[in-house]
């Protein structure tokens, strides 16, 4: 009979494309990927992997059973979840993975839900945005909380998508900046002549504002770029220039900034949970779902310019 360790072990294989790249992922050593892969193909009584001096890649063979292996273990999950849907107390531990700001933003309200939980933990890491929803389909977190701001998030054969919030495009001043005054006028042409500061080039956030600036010839040249919002606000508090930044980076608390919001169109993302199907019904999971929207909730109260996301 085939290992479902081992099955976990080969799919990991088949994402990471290496050998040393599976062990890091799975904290093991490379000699015990190669030798528990090894033990899988004596199981299944054909080569799984295709080994060079230099290389390994899966077989035919092994690419089969990749595909049954991911069935399989989804299946196992699923009657894992539907068991544990009936257990009366949410235990064990839920991993959550998170885009940096929405990891600081969310963290306090959850830890006040889950609180009363006393079986179940909670391990809360952070993230780049985009390998949210990979993780969470690779088996190696429970939860992702993404963002989106092209409209790119849809519900998946094996992924559950839970909106969150709406997250608007935010100027950020100075106190004692000009347009700190509610009552001045922002004119975006105007803006182009102000001193900003960004997120690197790529970044989701600083494309967003090359889209908030493309009718008034686009983007300045940004003469500093920061990566990490929370950095580029104690600057903006700082006096040190101006920048447009997600209204959930302000949850972080930072003072000496002024908002406004934009004229015309806004440009805003929407947050997500991300699950596997899978796994949504298991009362530990579930627990850590309920307590993300109740974060939300808190979020959209607190900070005026978020909103809750239509389910």
């Amino acid at each position: 009979m085939l290992d479902l360790r081992r099955l976990t072990l080969i799919c990991e294989f088949a994402r990471r494309g290496s050998i040393a790249a599976t062990a890091s992922s799975l904290g093991y050593s490379a000699s015990a990927v190669s030798q528990q892969l090894a033990a899988l193909e004596r199981e299944a009584g054909v080569a799984l992997i295709d080994r060079t001096s230099r290389s390994a890649e899966l077989t035919d063979a092994g690419r089969r059973l990749v595909e049954h292996a991911e069935r399989i273990l989804s299946l196992v999950e699923s009657a894992e979840s539907d068991l544990s849907s009936h257990a009366a107390t949410p235990s064990g531990r839920v991993v959550v993975t998170a885009f940096p700001t929405a990891a600081v933003a969310f963290a306090p309200a959850l830890a006040r839900s889950l609180r009363r939980h006393r079986e179940l933990s909670l391990r809360l890491m952070q993230s780049r945005s985009g390998r949210g929803m990979r993780e969470v389909e690779s088996g190696e977190v429970d939860i992702a909380l993404v963002d989106d701001w092209w409209g790119r998030v849809r519900q998946h054969a094996t992924l559950t998508v839970f909106p969150l919030l709406n997250d608007p495009l935010v100027l950020a001043v100075p106190r004692r900046h000009r347009l700190a005054d509610p009552d001045a006028a922002i004119d975006p042409a105007e803006l182009r002549d102000e001193a900003w500061m960004a997120t690197p080039e790529g970044e989701p956030s600083r494309t967003a504002v090359d889209r908030l600036l493309a009718d008034v010839g686009g983007a300045p040249p940004v003469a500093w770029e920061f990566e990490g919002l929370g950095t580029i606000l104690s600057l903006v508090a700082k006096g040190t220039g101006i920048a447009a930044v997600p209204a959930l980076s302000l949850a972080a608390g930072v003072r000496g900034v002024v908002v406004r919001e934009f004229p015309g169109e806004t440009i805003e993302r929407r947050i997500y949970a991300v699950a596997r199907a899978s796994s949504v019904h298991r009362a530990s999971v579930a627990a850590v779902l309920r307590a993300l929207h109740v974060a939300a909730g808190y979020l959209a109260a607190d900070l005026p310019h978020l909103s809750l996301a239509a389910q």
